[in-house]
C-alpha cells in the first residue's frame, strides 16, 4: 500500500501540474502560485516511517522561495507523530478532504444522455466553465492554468444552445486514472452533466488499460460524495491542510 501511496500523490501533482516541485525523503514539496491546494502543500509520500523533524526544513524551503508555508497530511496513525509535531509549531487543520479509489471499469454506470467532448488540449469552451460567475473566478482561473500546463490530462466538457455547462479532466499517470476539477453551472445541476463527464473520462482510461482510479473531494460536499460511492468508490484515507492561523 505505501507504494501505491506514493504513486498516487505523484499522480496527483502531475494533474495540477505545480511550476516546481522539490523532493525530501518521504516528501513531495510542490511551489506554485495558485489556489489550488494540492499544487502548494507539502505532502508525505508514505503513511509510515516519516520523520517530523524533516518539517524544518520543509518550512526553510518554502520560506525561501517566498511561499505561505502549508501541509496536506493523511488522518492516519502512522502520521501522528507528524500531526503533534505540526501543532507544536502553530499549525491547525483545516479543509478535511477525502481520498477515494475505485475502478474505472465501474463508470460506465454513470452514461447519461448527453454527448461530451474530449479532447487532449484544453479547449476554451471546457475554461470557461470555471470562469463563469457561478463558481469563485480566481480561484477557476488558477485551476485553468494549472490543470493547462499538465501534460497526462484529457479535457472534458459538455454543451448546450446556450454554451458549456459542465467540465471536468482525467489524469492518466502512474497507473492511475484521477478526476479533478469536476464543474457544473448551477443552470443544469441534477441533470446528470457530472456522471456524462465521467463516463466518458472513464472510456477514454479503459482505452489506454488504466483501471485504477482516485480523486480528492471535500468532505462537506455530499451530492459529490454519494455520486462517486455509487460509481464505486470508497474512501482510502482523509487528510486535512494544515496551517497557520492568517
Amino acid at each position: 500500500m505505501e507504494t501505491d501511496i506514493e504513486s498516487l500523490e505523484q499522480a496527483t501533482l502531475d494533474a495540477v501540474a505545480p511550476q516546481a516541485i522539490e523532493t525530501l525523503p518521504g516528501w513531495l514539496l510542490p511551489f506554485d502560485n495558485t489556489t489550488v491546494g494540492r499544487a502548494i502543500s507539502a505532502v508525505p509520500i508514505w503513511h509510515e516511517g516519516v520523520d517530523p523533524t524533516v518539517i524544518e526544513e520543509i518550512q526553510s524551503r518554502y520560506t525561501q522561495r517566498g511561499h505561505k508555508v502549508q501541509f496536506r497530511i493523511a488522518d492516519v496513525t502512522g502520521l501522528q507523530r507528524v500531526c503533534h509535531f505540526l501543532w507544536e509549531q502553530g499549525y491547525t487543520p483545516q479543509q478535511p478532504t477525502l481520498t477515494m479509489i475505485g475502478n474505472v471499469k465501474d463508470w460506465a454506470q454513470a452514461r447519461q444522455g448527453f454527448n461530451a467532448h474530449l479532447s487532449d488540449q484544453p479547449e476554451p469552451n471546457w475554461a470557461s466553465v470555471y470562469l463563469s460567475e457561478d463558481f469563485d473566478q480566481e480561484d477557476g482561473a488558477n485551476r485553468v492554468r494549472a490543470l493547462s500546463r499538465s501534460s497526462c490530462l484529457l479535457y472534458a466538457w459538455l454543451c448546450d444552445e446556450s454554451g458549456a455547462m459542465a467540465a471536468g479532466t482525467v489524469s492518466l499517470s502512474h497507473g492511475w486514472a484521477s478526476l479533478h476539477g469536476m464543474r457544473t453551472l448551477a443552470r443544469v445541476r441534477g441533470r446528470g452533466c457530472a456522471s456524462t463527464l465521467i463516463a466518458a473520462l472513464g472510456e477514454a482510461a479503459l482505452q489506454r488499460n488504466i483501471q485504477r482510479c482516485f480523486l480528492q473531494v471535500e468532505e462537506g460536499n455530499a451530492s459529490a460524495i454519494r455520486l462517486y460511492r455509487h460509481l464505486g468508490f470508497q474512501t482510502a484515507w482523509r487528510y486535512h491542510y494544515w496551517r497557520k492561523p492568517a
